[in-house]
């Protein structure tokens, strides 16, 4: 029995769109406005934040309830905003919209279908909060195609940690021989997907890493099952 294991968010549930889209209701409802220059400002401040945040939470330098509060303390403190309790309010609002929505990657649902046709057995392993990650899983229609739905947090390590892809294995009751991870990231999916002896495929839609980076790059799901077939061929 074959078994791939997924990335949720970059890979399947479209992050920056949804991020994006609910940020940007949150930006004229809270009236954000009176604060910022503009919406595009004030985001594309944040995304830098957000992302230097996530990085300090991969490494446990930072617990996830800090997290979720001082991505917006910091984009704020960093326009000279001082309105702490405000951003304190986008912080809980964010995460209670953010999960609802539903944006996905193109091919992302037929491309599930196809793979479980075919007789795939298939999982997620996400560095992501659990809380809000079977919200996306659900409310995206992506639930019923997952076996194991490994939250990170729940062994206590971030991916690329070895023992992150050692426990899904264990859980999925299956060996590294058997299994492919597909992700986005070059860090945490690839390089710790290798160190548990797992084979792997880099998800690029965007065309961020330059051909060559792995030997096994998509730029778009639908290309799945035809590479597949010739990972495990390898």
């Amino acid at each position: 029995m074959k078994h791939l294991f997924f990335d949720l968010d970059r890979t399947l549930w479209d992050f920056e769109a949804n991020s994006e889209l609910a940020l940007s209701h949150l930006f004229d409802e809270l009236k954000l406005e009176e604060h910022f220059r503009s919406f595009r400002t004030f985001h594309t401040a944040y995304k830098k934040i957000n992302a230097k945040l996530w990085y300090d939470y991969s490494k446990n330098e930072i617990a996830k309830d800090q997290l979720r509060v001082k991505r917006f303390v910091d984009t704020f403190s960093s326009f000279g905003v001082k309105e702490k309790a405000l951003a304190e309010q986008l912080a809980e609002l964010y995460v209670g919209r953010a999960p609802h929505l539903t944006q996905l990657f193109p091919h992302t649902l037929e491309t599930l279908e196809e793979l479980k046709r075919d007789g795939y057995v298939m999982h997620i392993i996400t560095n992501g909060f659990r809380e809000v990650q079977f919200i996306k899983l659900e409310k995206s229609g992506l639930l019923p195609y997952f076996d194991i739905i490994l939250c990170s947090e729940d062994v206590g390590f971030q991916k690329p940690a070895k023992i992150v892809f050692d426990h899904a294995l264990e859980l999925a009751k299956t060996t590294a021989d058997k299994s492919i991870m597909i992700g986005d990231s070059y860090h945490a999916d690839i390089i710790g997907a290798e160190r548990a002896g797992m084979k792997s495929i880099l998800f690029d839609p965007h065309s961020e890493h330059r051909e060559g980076t792995h030997e096994w790059h998509i730029k778009a799901l639908n290309q799945l099952p035809e590479v597949l077939t010739w990972v495990y061929r390898s």
